[in-house]
């Protein structure tokens, strides 16, 4: 049989992460043996072995290794489409609202630009609702996979925009944000050598999916955090050019002579057929 059960998957992928079975059951919140059992039954339906278990432990097949990597992807749909629907039927809203769009952004990222969008999209007729959801600097992509969001502004280089849909809307250099007082603050602009060797300002290193790339600097956990840091004279940090409009005064902005050019697009899933969703978008190409 071809076809699987939402719940088939949802055992089967707590299996394939956890690698054993007890602590599978412990997090899908059921015993042991209905697990095990229910995982059999899913061998046979498909006719192949997903795992093999020993005394050593479980590990997974190439056929298992599939499932899990399609599995995944497929549950995730199912979860962003159930999101989707609730909100377009105003299940998530108090006042019971279908026309709400949720647009993911990364904290204090593209700030005039968003400003701008969001003037023009509510002068427009019959316009949603956007609720702005910050981010933290790649989440935006997870965001939209899972259904939290319906759209978001991303940027590449630093942002993956396969499988999705997209429009550039702003192309931008970068900046060194550094502290107000520090020598290099002065020069009209440094290279991307000159900012990853100060000595006593590391570069701050931001979570990417709950790790932090090595290095001396400080783990960054938000755009407050980062910002204090910096005023400090503890680090340095490097952004879009649009990133100015939340500096503080204890802040000086040089810009990078060789960093790769941002750019900002507006980005939502392919499959997507929401109006409410191509009203945003008509506005942000317009801009």
């Amino acid at each position: 049989m071809d076809t699987l059960e939402t719940r088939e998957l949802r055992y089967f992928l707590a299996v394939a992460e956890e690698l054993h079975f007890g602590r599978a059951a412990e997090r899908l919140g059921m015993a042991q043996p209905p697990l095990s059992r229910a995982i059999q039954r899913l061998e046979r339906r498909l006719g192949v072995r997903l795992l093999d278990r020993d005394r050593r432990g479980v590990c997974l097949t190439d056929a298992g290794e599939v499932l899990l990597h399609e599995g995944r992807a497929a549950l995730d749909a199912t979860i962003a489409a159930a999101r989707r629907a609730r909100r377009a039927g105003g299940a998530d809203d108090p006042e019971g609202s279908r026309n709400r769009l949720v647009l993911a952004v990364k904290a204090a990222g593209s700030h005039e630009l968003l400003r701008k969008l969001l003037h023009a999209h509510a002068a427009e007729p019959d316009a949603a609702d956007v609720e702005v959801l910050p981010s933290g600097t790649c989440d935006q992509e997870e965001m939209l996979r899972d259904g939290r969001a319906d759209v978001a502004l991303m940027h590449t280089p630093f942002n993956s925009l396969a499988g999705f849909d997209s429009e550039e809307l702003l192309t931008e250099g970068q900046i060194a944000v550094l502290p107000a007082g520090h020598p290099l603050a002065a020069h009209e602009a440094l290279s991307l050598a000159d900012v990853g060797d100060i000595p006593d300002l590391p570069l701050a290193r931001w979570s990417r999916h709950g790790t932090y790339p090595p290095g001396p600097g400080p783990e960054i956990h938000d755009q407050t955090q980062l910002a204090q840091l910096i005023a400090l004279g503890r680090t340095v940090a490097v952004f879009p050019d649009s990133a100015r409009a939340w500096l503080w005064a204890e802040h000086t902005a040089v810009p990078l002579t060789d960093a790769p050019p941002v750019v900002t697009h507006i980005v939502w899933p392919a499959h997507s057929r929401s109006l409410a969703l191509a009203g945003l978008i008509r506005t942000a190409t317009r801009m």
